[in-house]
């Protein structure tokens, strides 16, 4: 008689076995993810800092940076050696810090609380989750992510008017702008893969049929839902994009290379 294993019942139930990414996953030691988590996250707020406190403004021609936009301040400075940018970057910077998905990978990574699933605790003091100070903070999630929606209604009127040069008043089309719309696109993927979004559109409703706009606020909820679905995916590839856009509008202003573009 064949051996039976839980496989085999997966393969014969019509269910698909294992992806290569699955396997890949399984087949890695547990400290590999943490020690990636770490390298990005630190590596994207160190080179953020830089950008913001050390580079001149992030902006040529019809592109602005989105570490520096909406402008705030005289030539990029307020309130003496302060950029502008410093206090954008603190809106992008608490709603990102309080997100659930990013709580979870940085506790893991940075504070190794737990470092994996299957290990336990390193730390032996009383648990107090996130009923005491600082990390108390993250309960203004949803606060943060009002603020997040008016900076990325700023991030589309950026990247619509890169098509509008202001040195010619001639529209055309260019790379750099073609980056700002994929990086804004990103950006309210990620945004509105929120779950506190999800949560205020209808999730914490016991009863569409009774409540006010029920039936709206139901398909909202819906859609919103299959956003959330790829929340962590949204949260990696929009903070990709943050990093080209302004990377490559650095590298315009370092003159490396002319933009390429039509009708400009």
């Amino acid at each position: 008689m064949a051996e039976i294993t839980a496989r085999s019942v997966a393969r014969d139930a019509g269910h698909p076995g294992p992806t290569l990414l699955e396997r890949f996953r399984r087949n890695q030691p547990w400290w590999l993810l943490p020690i990636s988590v770490v390298a990005v996250l630190g590596g994207f707020g160190l080179y953020a800092l830089v950008s913001v406190f050390i580079f001149r403004p992030g902006e040529i021609g019809p592109y602005l940076s989105p570490f520096w936009s909406p402008k705030i301040g005289d030539n990029g400075k307020l309130f003496g050696p302060f950029p502008g940018a410093a206090f954008i970057l603190l809106s992008p910077l608490a709603f990102r810090g309080t997100c659930y998905y990013y709580r979870k990978a940085y506790y893991r990574s940075f504070f190794w609380d737990p470092p994996a699933c299957a290990l336990g605790e390193l730390r032996h003091r009383k648990y107090r989750g996130e009923s005491k100070l600082p990390m108390a903070l993250n309960n203004l999630h949803r606060f943060t992510l009002y603020v997040a929606v008016v900076i990325l209604g700023f991030l589309w009127y950026d990247a619509l008017t890169a098509f509008n040069n202001p040195a010619t008043g001639k529209w055309g089309f260019g790379l750099g702008s073609a980056i700002l719309v994929v990086n804004v696109v990103l950006l309210s993927g990620y945004t509105f893969s929120c779950h506190s979004l999800r949560h205020l559109a209808g999730g914490g409703l016991d009863c569409y049929s009774t409540a006010r706009l029920g039936t709206l606020r139901n398909r909202a909820w819906r859609g919103l839902t299959v956003l959330n679905g790829r929340h962590p995916m949204w949260a990696w590839v929009s903070l990709f994009s943050v990093l080209l856009a302004d990377v490559y509008i650095r590298m315009l202003q370092a003159g490396w290379f002319a933009d390429p573009h039509i009708g400009f």
